[in-house]
């Protein structure tokens, strides 16, 4: 039961950044609880080769409630609000670098202990990254669509000329075969008329 209504902590769907150094970075985190919050302890906290650096702590009485917060760094900043627990970082350098682990503890859950990991990565410069392969094959695959299209396009196109033509046909037999029929019986006509007609003696 505690599994579906436990506290869990978030750092979200990418937990790691690459930023540049003397950047200001967000380092997230947010927090959900089925069964609410009661004295909900916080903290910040920075993994240095092995040496834990408390960042921030802060606790928060009930729902909605805003936060007590102790910052122990000068470069951080608190910018949550309800139940999102993120900090700013200033002026980041590459001692920054590391993984930062925003823990929780809900007194409902009688202290059970809850965390998340957020990678910081620092570099010089942000590599741009080379597009062109990607360009290449969507030029490809573009061409490839337009070839068939147009192909579809001339297609139909054909079949509907070559139907246009066949129905001219068509429409051409019957009307010569209705002007043969009608030669045919005025000739008849005519033939029957001088048979019909009898010799004087």
């Amino acid at each position: 039961m505690w599994g579906t209504q436990a506290l869990e902590m978030f750092v979200g769907k990418i937990p790691f950044l690459v930023a540049v150094n003397g950047s200001t970075v967000l380092l997230p985190c947010t927090y959900t609880s089925c069964i609410g919050i009661r004295n909900l302890y916080g903290r910040w906290q920075h993994n240095r080769n092995g040496t834990m650096d408390k960042l921030c702590d802060l606790t928060i009485p009930i729902d909605g409630a805003n936060p007590n917060v102790r910052i122990f760094n000068d470069r951080v900043e608190f910018v949550g609000k309800d139940n999102n627990i993120s900090i700013l970082l200033w002026n980041i350098t590459f001692d920054d670098e590391g993984e930062y682990i925003c823990y929780g503890r809900n007194q409902k859950e009688k202290g059970k202990n809850h965390s998340a990991t957020f990678t910081l990565y620092v570099v010089d410069e942000l590599k741009e990254v080379d597009n062109t392969l990607t360009i290449i094959i969507a030029s490809a695959v573009g061409g490839v669509i337009g070839l068939f299209v147009a192909f579809m396009l001339l297609k139909n196109l054909t079949l509907f000329i070559l139907a246009k033509i066949e129905e001219k046909n068509k429409e051409c037999l019957v009307s010569s075969s209705g002007m043969d029929n009608t030669e045919n019986g005025l000739s008849g006509s005519k033939g029957s008329a001088t048979k019909a007609t009898p010799k004087k003696a």
